[in-house]
């Protein structure tokens, strides 16, 4: 028996009451953020040519999203038929359950819907508070710095209300079946995730890197100089990225962790231990579990907004470093959540043998809140301007640019160490707190995890205000205002601590995906019947499928960087052609073609999109019907530690090179126009693939195969014929060939 036979005990009052507590939270979510969006909309959005700069940006954010939502659809729909066709053969044998293939099949759909729609409506704001924060700072860093943060907080609570709403339904809908089809919910929101990180990531950074190439090193302007071709490209993918690209991955990893804690707390059902310790109450008790790590995220919602009303500088004071009032914040919602927990634990969760509150559970919660301030610390060492790693790459750009990228790839390998010991601990630490129960420990793993992103609204806010300001900075400087110096080196400076929250976010998203890897493959072993015999890596093909799920990472990433640079070559080329036969653009006299470039991108983009995700999908289906189960199972492994130790690797080099830009640019070793500034431009182009395409699309991959690992295993294991499953190989394995050739075409050297 595994865990797609769990039925539910039925749900009585107080989990009725519980289902309503939480969709209550989830609306309280929405409607904050609707409030938010009409406190931003109604500030000034300044001058004519601010709102025309900040119009166009918006145009080609809104397009560039809707075409690549319609380009999803050729994967998203024949999935949600598969998945439709797949499970009615599980549950063909039973008339009372044959409604389950179609609610995994739409719970699939509407998890793709609301990793995109948090996606859309957080960049929907952020592309309207981007002018209107720009405009704020010609009064006061005051004003600026709370706008961008609360329109970055819109992004924050669309995403807690859709992830909260989708589990709710299913739960009222489904009942005593939901664990059955929360798994094709997680399962779309991680793929939607996957695809608008690949294609926002490719679309961001070929245009950033681009326009950096040319305008900075080649003709030594501005980085959003109007003369540049590509800066409209470059604010554009700033949104479709890191706003919607970040607000999908965030909510697939927010949905996963509760889905994982939800099917782990079920299969404690199945588990002879739980059931010995708990006896009669096991059921009841085991249903209270499940219905936890729902109540912590209704916490997470209201812990979330007492930390964004906390971010607030002081009347008429002068611009300090943003952290600070950003940092408070995160410890009051912190604080606030480990509270929520405590009065959680005591009045709902307690040990049916004593009676008492049962305090395990709480603690291993807590461990996250623990991991995130870790996370958030090392990851803040290693990236902020001010800090020993940065002032060491900014310095290394005094003899070039080879000795900048020395030193930021070794920064960057130096950060995995220390947060894979975090992870490390976290989770010893749970199978300390729940010892000699490796059903309850692997349980508080998922705890853990759901700890670590209970502050979700909060931690988007911060991530979105990165944006934010950088868009800001950018149409400020587009618009000519020059001579308002204190406004612009307010933006300048928001920019910059900008990309350490962007970088901090990461950090967070990077460990809560590990945790959830974990939790999902807690499940893949019961699913496919390895609990007794384990994962053996001395049987050859064991290793086998660990090696080549260690080497999915590395495929992945070099899909999505080869996009990168085959896309910023194309833009390199646009924007030096424009130069040369229009030389009134560098005068001034003539505007240049913008949309050009948005072209450019848009189009490589979309090309790219299919790749990474076949590779994802299709690479554990074929070493399930190829290798076997426990192959699988190595596979998933070598996905997980490689993934995590690539993922923050790329996103801590890329932001260490890029503050160390903004270190030089601030006027560290002479400024803008020297020598340094050139290396570590060059620095800042090399990270910018790293730290917003690969690296945190590494995040949604890692749980994308986890989910299929879970979905594919009750096939894997059973006996088809050896026709079907070497028909079964042979589609997987030309999928991925296609997938390869993708990569490949229009390659550079293909080029006259």
């Amino acid at each position: 028996m595994n865990e797609s036979n769990i039925i539910l005990p039925a749900l009585g009052i107080a989990e009725w009451n519980i289902l309503w507590i939480v969709l209550g939270s989830a609306f309280v979510a929405i409607l904050y953020g609707i409030y938010l969006c009409w406190n931003v909309l109604r500030q000034d959005p300044g001058s004519a040519k601010m709102q025309e700069v900040a119009k166009a940006i918006e145009e080609g954010a809104m397009a560039y999203l809707g075409q690549q939502f319609r380009m999803m659809s050729w994967i998203i729909i024949p999935l949600t038929i598969a998945l439709f066709a797949m499970y009615r053969k599980i549950y063909a044998g039973d008339p009372s359950l044959e409604w389950i293939p179609l609610g995994v099949a739409l719970s699939f759909l509407m998890g793709v819907l609301a990793s995109y729609g948090a996606g859309f409506v957080g960049m929907w704001l952020a592309v309207k508070g981007n002018v209107r924060s720009a405009n704020a700072a010609l009064k006061s860093f005051k004003a600026s710095m709370e706008l961008a943060f609360r329109a970055g907080a819109v992004s924050g609570l669309f995403t807690v209300g859709f992830g909260l709403l989708g589990a709710t339904i299913i739960f009222i809908i489904f009942r005593e079946h939901a664990t059955k089809v929360l798994v094709g919910f997680g399962f779309g929101g991680s793929l939607a995730a996957l695809f608008m990180r690949v294609g926002g990531g490719i679309f961001t950074k070929a245009a950033d890197v681009g326009g950096d190439l040319v305008g900075k090193v080649e003709v030594g302007i501005p980085e959003d100089d109007p003369r540049n071709a590509a800066t409209i490209a470059d604010n554009v993918g700033d949104n479709v990225g890191d706003c919607a690209g970040m607000a999908a991955d965030v909510f697939e990893s927010y949905e996963v962790t509760l889905v994982a804690a939800i099917i782990l707390a079920s299969a404690t059902l199945l588990d002879p231990n739980f059931k010995a310790t708990y006896g009669a109450n096991a059921s009841s008790f085991a249903l209270m579990l499940i219905f936890f790590p729902l109540l912590l995220r209704a916490v997470g919602v209201f812990s979330s907004i007492l930390g964004i009303w906390s971010v607030k500088v002081k009347e008429g004071s002068q611009m300090k470093d943003p952290m600070l009032p950003i940092n408070i914040g995160y410890w009051v919602s912190s604080l606030s959540s480990v509270l929520g927990f405590a009065i959680v634990t005591f009045f709902y969760l307690k040990n049916p043998n004593t009676g008492l509150p049962d305090w395990r559970f709480f603690w291993a919660t807590t461990i996250g809140i623990v991991l995130a301030l870790l996370t958030l610390w090392i990851t803040n060492y290693f990236t902020h301007p001010d800090k020993r790693p940065v002032m060491e790459t900014a310095t290394a750009t005094k003899t070039g640019a080879a000795t900048t990228i020395l030193s930021g790839m070794a920064e960057g390998m130096e950060s995995t160490v220390w947060a894979i010991v975090t992870i490390g601990a976290t989770i010893i630490s749970s199978g300390f707190i729940f010892r000699g129960d490796p059903a309850l420990s692997a349980y508080g793993i998922a705890l853990a995890g759901l700890g670590l992103l209970t502050t979700t609204g909060y931690i988007l806010a911060m991530d979105t205000y990165g944006p934010i300001t950088d868009n800001a900075h950018g149409i400020f400087e587009m618009s000519g205002i020059e001579q308002e110096k204190e406004a612009a080196k307010t933006l300048a400076w928001m920019d910059a601590i900008g990309n350490t929250t962007k970088a901090l976010t990461k950090g967070l998203a990077i460990a809560t995906a590990v945790l959830a890897a974990i939790a999902l493959f807690r499940s893949f072993i019961d699913e496919a019947h390895l609990a007794e015999i384990g994962i053996q890596i001395n049987m050859p093909k064991v290793f086998v499928g660990l090696l080549l799920g260690a080497a999915v990472p590395f495929l992945f990433s070099a899909f999505a960087i080869k996009a990168v640079g085959r896309a910023a070559f194309g833009v390199v080329e646009e924007v030096r052609r424009q130069f040369r036969e229009h030389p009134g653009i560098m005068e001034g006299q003539e505007k240049p073609d913008y949309a050009r470039c948005v072209s450019i991108v848009t189009g490589m983009a979309q090309k790219e999109l299919l790749g990474p995700g076949i590779l994802a999908i299709f690479s554990p289906i074929l070493v399930a019907f190829s290798l076997g189960a426990a192959p699988l199972g190595g596979f998933l492994g070598g996905a997980i530690v490689t993934g995590q130790l690539l993922a923050v690797y790329m996103a801590n080099a890329g932001a260490n090179w890029d503050n160390a830009k903004k270190k030089i640019e601030d006027g560290y070793l002479g400024g803008k126009g020297t020598e340094s500034h050139k290396a570590a431009v060059i620095g800042d182009t090399v990270g910018d693939p790293y730290k917003d395409t690969a690296g945190p699309a590494l995040n949604p991959m890692i749980k994308v195969m986890n989910l299929v690992g879970i979905l594919v295993a009750p096939f894997a294991i059973r006996d088809f014929a050896i026709q079907v499953r070497i028909m079964i190989v042979l589609v997987c394995a030309s999928f991925l060939l296609l997938a390869v050739l993708f990569s490949r075409r229009g390659g550079l050297a293909t080029l006259k």
